[in-house]
């Protein structure tokens, strides 16, 4: 699943899909719903990431994992070095799906690249205190470049500044830091789309007036209150009534009785989701109460493709592509060789949509396999990803 920052077991289990977003200017309310905190939206922002959806990326049409939207690139030729190279990834954790998912990708694209003698990783267990003296560790050192998954944005900008004033190219990706030292950061689009893209589909569906309900993860997480700020605008202007905003902490059980209560007090014709992990549980609530199935936002792990191809749903599938994992290690490969890398490598979001779920949908995969992780052709596949 993907990725947040919080204290609490259950909030770690719950951010399987989301990571942080670039570090935003100023915010601004611009008739913005009044139940979106005024931190966590940010008008310029949400502009950009909407119009990057129909953005045309540059690079190798048959892997997204190098391509990049918009890029201004970055001269490397000071990091330029003869290998074999040791490159050092310092990463947030590995206690979620889509996390555990996305490090089976990045340690098969290591092996593939005989310029690296040597890929020495640490994992800080979500903790920020432990990223930090993994990070000094590694700088201090024989790393030749620094990878970086943030625990969380703000408490680790010094850490990455410190490492970046060692002459150590850095590469930043999944969550950000608030400063530009890094060489790149790498991410895809963000939660503004995510959100939009979901509720702009969800409208579509149930129609002026229908009901819709809001399942989320937590509160006060960046990128989730991205994905709801943005949804929350479009459902208003679609004209669509948000039945309820209530919060699963990613438990499949407590969503399911969420929505069980709902569906007693009347119907409900779409369910957005700022995070799909219990996409599945929620249909169950509907068919255990002999309701139509609605119209719903899910995720690409595999356990809701599945479902949706088994049951016809009307579905689609906004995503966080775990094949982000790929990109860090091909970027600090290009750096050690002197050649531009994007400043803000900025990585296609794509959508599953009934067109598009054979393409993506596997057969035989765990049930929270994701589904873009981009390593269908890599070696050992799909005997590693299980």
């Amino acid at each position: 699943m993907k990725r947040l920052m919080t204290a609490s077991v259950a909030g770690l289990l719950a951010l399987t899909a989301c990571s942080s977003d670039l570090p935003e200017g100023p915010p601004t309310m611009s008739s913005a719903p009044s139940a979106v905190k005024e931190e966590f939206f940010n008008q310029a922002e949400y502009d950009r990431q909407l119009a990057l959806r129909d953005a045309k990326p540059e690079g190798p049409a048959d892997k997204p994992w190098e391509q990049a939207l918009q890029p201004t690139m970055a001269d490397t030729k000071q990091y330029a070095k003869p290998g074999p190279y040791e490159i050092c990834f310092s990463n947030a954790s590995v206690d979620n799906p889509w996390r555990q998912v996305g490090w089976k990708t990045m340690q098969v694209e290591a092996t593939l690249h005989p310029e690296i003698a040597k890929f020495t990783v640490l994992d800080a267990e979500a903790k920020d205190d432990k990223q930090i003296s993994d990070i000094q560790q590694m700088t201090s050192g024989g790393c030749n470049a620094l990878i970086v998954s943030p625990n969380t944005t703000a408490t680790l900008t010094p850490a990455v500044e410190a490492a970046c004033a060692k002459g150590i190219p850095v590469i930043v990706f999944d969550r950000g830091v608030n400063t530009k030292c890094p060489v790149t950061f790498i991410h895809p689009i963000g939660g503004y789309a995510f959100g939009a893209t979901a509720a702009e589909f969800l409208a579509s569906k149930v129609g002026q007036g229908g009901k819709v309900l809001a399942l989320r993860v937590l509160p006060g997480v960046d990128v989730l209150e991205h994905r709801w700020a943005a949804a929350e605008r479009i459902l208003a202007a679609k004209g669509v009534q948000v039945a309820g905003v209530e919060f699963t902490g990613n438990d499949g059980a407590k969503a399911k009785s969420i929505v069980s209560d709902y569906l007693q007090r009347g119907d409900i014709n779409g369910i957005w989701m700022d995070d799909g992990t219990a996409a599945v549980p929620v249909l169950e609530a509907f068919e255990d109460a002999g309701k139509k199935l609605p119209a719903i936002s899910g995720e690409d792990q595999q356990q809701f493709l599945d479902k949706w191809k088994a049951e016809g749903l009307t579905a689609q599938a906004p995503t966080y592509p775990t094949y982000q994992w790929r990109t860090p290690v091909i970027a600090a490969l290009k750096i050690l060789k002197g050649e531009q890398v994007p400043q803000e490598w900025i990585l296609p979001q794509p959508v599953i949509t009934d067109q598009t779920l054979d393409q993506y949908r596997s057969q035989g995969m765990p049930p929270l396999h994701y589904a873009l992780c981009g390593c269908q052709q890599m070696p050992g596949y799909p005997d590693k990803w299980k």
